[in-house]
């Protein structure tokens, strides 16, 4: 399954479409889009997201090829919203995982009209000292050259305690095949988390919104998820007592519970 691309300005965004559907669902991945696009993880979406498949067509977007000095979270989402109406996508269901809910709430905020139903997921509306400390961390092992560690890092951060016994004995090759091929736009990805601030803005989103936290996400907690709920109005909030950040990878739970509100308008 090959990735498509549009081209935006001097540059191209990436993106995946797969699902047997006709209503659009567009999926905003998190960080991991600076380490790695769309281009090179066709299948593995296409696999990991198959039963959002069988309900709807799934496009899931990477950032622009060549990012700016300072691109924020907000010219992200304009960026998106550009990208969505070349395409003739004029009504879509939303989610945002991460940062990529980062930049999602920014889309619902400027394109009211088009996001009919929004998911927020482990994800915050403005910088917290545990997103700092997180994301701080990590551009350090990248700005010293140590990105093979950046991987192994994420992972004992992200995963739950069960899943990282899975994972541990892989950890000397993931350091010996995980250097960054391109550090800058991991790092100017990175900068836009801790600088995003959409939190008063939120009462502008007007699509039904199921916001899912973590309550042992150790990245950016559990209190933006709660801030999230009290300012979008027609919002409901699930948080996952056992899980971590990557509860959209690791519980069944979290997908049925996403199709299901996205199913409900229908």
């Amino acid at each position: 399954m090959p990735s498509k691309s549009v081209t935006l300005g001097d540059t191209k965004i990436d993106y995946v479409v797969f699902g047997r559907g006709a209503k659009p669902l567009v999926i905003l991945p998190g960080l991991a889009d600076g380490i790695q696009t769309v281009r090179a993880k066709a299948l593995l979406l296409a696999f990991f997201y198959r039963k959002y498949g069988r309900h709807f067509r799934v496009y899931v977007f990477s950032r622009k090829r060549l990012l700016p000095e300072g691109y924020s979270t907000k010219e992200m989402a304009q960026d998106q919203k550009i990208v969505l109406e070349k395409l003739g996508i004029k009504k879509y269901y939303l989610m945002g995982i991460s940062q990529g809910g980062m930049i999602a709430q920014h889309l619902a905020i400027i394109s009211p009209e088009a996001v009919e139903r929004l998911v927020l997921a482990v994800t915050v509306p403005r910088v917290n000292d545990l997103l700092v400390k997180s994301i701080n961390a990590w551009v350090e092992m990248v700005e010293k050259g140590q990105s093979a560690n950046l991987l192994v890092d994420t992972f004992e951060n992200i995963y739950t305690a069960k899943r990282l016994k899975r994972y541990r004995p892989f950890y000397p090759l993931l350091r010996r095949v995980g250097q960054l091929k391109d550090p800058k736009r991991f790092l100017i990805q990175a900068y836009s988390c801790l600088t995003h601030d959409s939190y008063e803005d939120l009462g502008q989103i007007i699509a039904p919104t199921l916001i899912l936290g973590a309550a042992n996400d150790r990245v950016l907690g559990v209190a933006g998820s709660k801030e999230m709920a009290e300012k979008i109005a027609h919002s409901r909030l699930s948080v996952y007592k056992e899980m971590g950040h990557a509860v959209y990878e690791e519980s069944d739970a979290f997908n049925r519970e996403v199709i299901t509100f996205y199913l409900e308008e229908e």
